[in-house]
């Protein structure tokens, strides 16, 4: 994907100050979501990575992850495995509690979610501190899943969430 592709997303991503409490500046990417141009855009950057990667599964993260994963499935005829916030997954599920940035959470997937060693991408639209993705892919391993990446279309370099992903391939290709 050429750079002026990727400059027209991040021009597009919106910040919005004091959100979700005061002092946080949240980059919105709902402005990606609505146009359709962009919005196919984000997931062909995706979608070009993997469709030789050998992966079997996506694995996205709750909530903004499912639209670029569910896009991303269509495109290379996958399944895709929620990771969602503790209960919210109806069956048996690990669960994961981690920090944010702004608070704590907990995140579960289904025990059943994927064949031993069957190999997953992650997708999230936002690499923060690190937290949701870590818990995540950590969920993954536990239900049997083999992380080959973990995918945002975001990174907010500057708060180094990289550092809890040591050991797992990075793909994000607009940074902050």
């Amino acid at each position: 994907m050429d750079q002026a592709t990727i400059q027209r997303i991040k021009t597009a991503i919106r910040d919005v100050p004091d959100f979700p409490k005061p002092g946080i500046l949240f980059k919105d990417i709902t402005p990606v979501l609505s146009d359709p141009t962009l919005f196919r855009a984000a997931v062909d950057l995706f979608a070009e990575r993997h469709r030789q990667s050998g992966v079997q599964k996506v694995a996205a993260i709750d909530a903004r992850g499912f639209f670029f994963a569910s896009a991303l499935c269509d495109r290379l005829g996958l399944g895709l495995i929620p990771v969602r916030k503790q209960g919210k997954l109806p069956y048996k599920t690990y669960e994961l509690s981690y920090d944010l940035e702004y608070g704590s959470s907990t995140v579960a997937v289904h025990q059943d979610a994927f064949v031993p060693g069957e190999r997953v991408v992650l997708v999230d639209d936002l690499l923060a501190t690190g937290g949701t993705a870590s818990a995540a892919a950590r969920l993954i391993e536990r239900a049997g899943g083999k992380v080959l990446e973990i995918d945002f279309l975001v990174e907010l370099a500057f708060l180094k969430g990289r550092d809890k992903l040591k050991g797992y391939p990075i793909f994000a290709p607009v940074v902050f």
